[in-house]
């Protein structure tokens, strides 16, 4: 059974992989345009946490390198996403990134590294960061609901490509096995959350995938491309999260 979880964990470290390298191109356009034009940052900077808590709770697990690999992987892509947005956000974005990044991803995480590792021991330091990592995980597949309920009403997936959706559905169901074969109850309840998910925009994409034309407003549209985001980046997480591909918003 080792076996098995080491050959499915290698299965979804490459799938995974494809994943967080899929923003590349948004942050290519980027760099060329010098503008974030209307990106917003935080649908990376929630996928920065939850892959670094995610690392270090592979750090703690005994057997945890392939967590460790993925999401240390997952969370240098991140760190790159961030900082370029950063770099080349207006100044207001910035500042907003800039405050988000010090209390999430430095003010969280470390309290969470400095709890765990000064006032716990053994499997409880594992318990509390997974639990943590499974409430983080949970709150992020909530938001999508909201893109579903658009895809229901306008009868469009125009902004729920099938590729993606089959490919977080596919990551997530790979990393559904893997946990189930080395009996790791805490990335499970993540995995099965993205399977369900999954299952529900691939029926939702069989329903609807011979409309074209959507009805939504042009602040419907971009609030749904936020939403879609939010999905990859936590099923990348792990998986998680999603991603991190298209996500805009009005500007401020």
């Amino acid at each position: 059974m080792a076996s098995a979880g080491f050959i499915f964990g290698i299965i979804g470290n490459i799938i995974s992989f494809f994943v967080f390298t899929s923003p590349i191109k948004t942050f290519w356009e980027v760099v060329k345009n010098k503008s974030t034009e209307d990106y917003e940052a935080f649908p990376y900077i929630t996928t920065l946490l939850g892959t670094s808590l995610w690392t270090f709770y592979g750090c703690l697990k005994p057997g945890g390198l392939l967590v460790v690999t993925v999401n240390g992987i997952g969370a240098s892509f991140q760190l790159v996403y961030v900082t370029l947005f950063l770099i080349y956000a207006p100044k207001k974005r910035k500042v907003k990134a800039a405050k988000l990044v010090a209390l999430l991803n430095v003010g969280f995480l470390g309290a969470v590294i400095a709890v765990t590792l000064l006032a716990m021991h053994g499997k409880l330091r594992i318990t509390f960061v997974g639990l943590i990592c499974v409430g983080m995980a949970t709150i992020v597949y909530g938001s999508p609901l909201s893109a579903l309920r658009t895809v229901i009403k306008t009868k469009s997936v125009e902004y729920m490509p099938f590729l993606l959706s089959f490919s977080l559905f596919l990551n997530a169901g790979i990393w559904l096995i893997y946990a189930a074969v080395i009996r790791d109850y805490f990335m499970m309840v993540p995995s099965l959350l993205g399977v369900l998910l999954g299952i529900v925009q691939l029926s939702l994409y069989a329903m609807y995938r011979n409309n074209t034309k959507s009805t939504k407003s042009t602040d419907g549209m971009k609030q749904d491309k936020a939403l879609e985001n939010v999905v990859k980046t936590d099923l990348e997480m792990q998986v998680c999260n999603k991603d991190g591909g298209d996500c805009k918003s009005n500007p401020n």
